[in-house]
């Protein structure tokens, strides 16, 4: 690997999004194998219980650590997708064409997010919360614009979040008419007309709104971080546009005009947390890409190459029976034979299936097995 260019795509990928995209993955594997949980259940003293608590959702009003994870997720599913746009624009496949991809892919994504809803309840169910399923909706809309203007794109992300504080604000139906209470707003009565339910942690499916921006600004990243701009410029653009995002968000909360709400993404929630998403990038793209700092990259990037597998994966076979499987030899083993603490037990089994699961990525990475929706 060459270190003479701050600017280096191997393969056509940049280095900086593969290694974000594997920390992404590595941290919600490790919520999906209960590392977070088994840590809260030690009761660790002050400062560590602050940190751990970092690592699950706020209940309402407020932003944590781990309210980060989703845009993320979808900031880099646009980024993802702008690169691959464009190298098929270079072996000249039309936007035409490649939109029949885009639509398959989004297809094969909502069939696996309402699929792992049906995993979770254990019968047949409709529900339209998971990530995927968002993701599916978010794409089509991201890929609609994506070879449109800088300037295009922004604005019709500004639109989307305007959108939603209107939808939010004036369609008050008689016990929705709460713009900012959970189970009272909006999104919960959208969910009535789509699912006939209300999801019991205040999650809704309208949120495919306001978190397009997330994508679309996604998109607009991957290509900054392609184009020929030197690397301090695309460092400084990623940075003034977080700071600029922190502001604007935290401002809405701050003055009382609209709270930052994750779980109903309200728009300055979807403008904070791409903020701190896009100064994230910009450290991980100078350490990365700029630093060369990649001697220790292909931990995250193991994971990052085969994302939608391996999320898949934790969430079905994973939950349903690795980590069973696991408990029983390991924190299982630990309080039978040396009456290890429930709780003791529990972290060690959960990091053992943590690292399964990463050896699972890393042997597939190694077989150069990568799996594609």
């Amino acid at each position: 690997m060459t270190t003479n260019t701050a600017n280096q795509v191997v393969a056509g990928r940049v280095i900086s999004l593969d290694v974000m995209r594997g920390v992404i993955m590595l941290l919600l594997c490790a919520e999906s194998c209960h590392v977070f949980m088994a840590l809260s259940e030690l009761q660790p003293a002050q400062p560590f219980a602050a940190i751990v608590n970092q690592f699950f959702h706020h209940p309402w009003h407020g932003l944590r650590f781990w309210d980060l994870v989703q845009p993320a997720f979808m900031f880099m599913a646009g980024a993802a997708m702008y690169i691959s746009y464009s190298r098929k624009l270079a072996k000249g496949l039309s936007w035409n064409e490649n939109l029949k991809h885009v639509l398959w892919r989004s297809l094969k994504l909502f069939i696996c997010g309402t699929a792992l809803h049906c995993v979770y309840a254990g019968k047949m169910v409709w529900e339209l919360w998971n990530v995927l399923t968002q993701l599916s909706f978010t794409s089509i809309i991201a890929y609609l614009i994506i070879n449109r203007s800088f300037t295009y794109q922004l604005v019709v992300s500004v639109m989307l979040l305007l959108l939603t504080e209107v939808l939010y604000r004036t369609v008050l139906m008689p016990g929705f008419d709460q713009p900012f209470v959970e189970y009272h707003n909006f999104g919960a009565y959208i969910d009535t007309v789509l699912m006939g339910k209300i999801n019991s942690d205040g999650w809704v499916a309208i949120n495919i709104i306001p978190t397009a921006t997330h994508t679309i600004w996604g998109v607009l990243a991957g290509r900054l971080l392609v184009s020929g701009q030197s690397s301090a410029q695309k460092i400084k653009a990623l940075v003034i546009a977080g700071v600029v995002a922190l502001v604007l968000g935290f401002g809405l909360d701050w003055s009382g005009i609209t709270p930052i709400i994750k779980r109903i993404s309200t728009s300055s929630f979807a403008l904070a947390s791409a903020g701190w998403v896009l100064l994230i990038l910009a450290a991980i793209y100078w350490l990365v890409d700029v630093k060369q700092n990649v001697k220790h990259a292909w931990i995250f990037t193991v994971m990052g190459m085969n994302a939608i597998f391996i999320y898949l994966f934790f969430e079905t076979v994973g939950m349903q029976w690795v980590n069973g499987a696991i408990h029983i030899f390991t924190g299982g083993m630990l309080q039978q034979f040396f009456n290890t603490s429930e709780h003791a037990a529990a972290l060690v089994s959960a990091l053992a299936v943590w690292a399964a699961e990463w050896g699972l990525c890393y042997w597939l990475y190694k077989q150069k097995i990568f799996f594609k929706l």
